[in-house]
């Protein structure tokens, strides 16, 4: 059975990306920043007939926290076949290049582009020890400078400046990571779930977490063949999910 780490997995997005998973036979390490609430998610899938998972306290923004969690999985298995960084905070709107704070940038990219550096550092060498391993970076199509700078584009007067460049940051760490990676069996690549209405935008969205759990999915379960060191956003390219940096 493949087993699988997914950060801030306890609801929205996350929780239904460990649900899919869970219905296609994974074992589901789900993590949570709030081990009551990651069991509270558990207790949830279990009722659904979904049995294969665990709570793991995990926050990404903590290097004990992290190191801790690596320790408590490591305790279970020799091997972990994806990692899903998909934890993440917009650090609120609206975000102006000139009134945000150095904290405000610090605090939004301690989880979405450190965290995720964290989490993969600490946990790739159980990740090496699977056949097809797989890592997911959950990031955003705001976060692509070409579309961002397009004024043609849906979502161009949709400006976060501090949110945008912890994506676009996330992106080229991704792009680096998986030439590191290129000679291995890892392969790493960058999906955007969609505008997806959750607790995370106030409900604005309009896509459903069971597309975006559907589009996370897809990238963590590639085969031998499959792509590494892309940015995918089906949301903006329904035909190839391809999208520019």
């Amino acid at each position: 059975m493949k087993k699988v780490l997914i950060t801030g997995a306890n609801k929205s997005i996350g929780f239904e990306t460990a649900r899919q998973l869970l219905q296609k036979g994974y074992y589901i390490y789900l993590g949570s920043r709030d081990l009551k609430k990651g069991q509270q998610a558990v207790e949830k899938l279990k009722a659904e007939g979904l049995n294969e998972v665990e709570a793991v306290q995990i926050d990404v923004s903590d290097s004990e926290s992290v190191k801790e969690a690596r320790t408590e999985i490591g305790k279970k298995t020799d091997v972990l076949d994806a990692l899903i960084n998909n934890a993440g905070i917009t650090g609120g709107m609206p975000q102006s290049a000139l009134a945000a704070s150095i904290d405000q940038f610090k605090n939004v990219f301690n989880t979405n582009l450190y965290g995720v550096i964290r989490v993969t550092q600490a946990f790739i060498d159980l990740l090496k020890k699977s056949p097809e391993p797989r890592i997911v970076n959950v990031s955003s199509s705001q976060g692509s400078l070409t579309q961002a700078s397009d004024p043609t584009n849906k979502y161009y007067n949709h400006k976060g400046a501090v949110y945008q460049p912890s994506k676009s940051a996330l992106n080229m760490y991704t792009i680096i990571l998986a030439y590191e990676l290129k000679d291995t069996p890892v392969k790493v690549n960058a999906v955007d779930p969609g505008f997806v209405k959750t607790d995370f935008n106030n409900h604005r969205g309009t896509g459903t977490v069971e597309e975006a759990g559907t589009r996370i999915v897809k990238y963590a379960m590639i085969d031998a063949d499959g792509p590494t060191g892309k940015f995918f956003s089906e949301e903006s390219n329904p035909e190839t999910g391809e999208i520019p940096w």
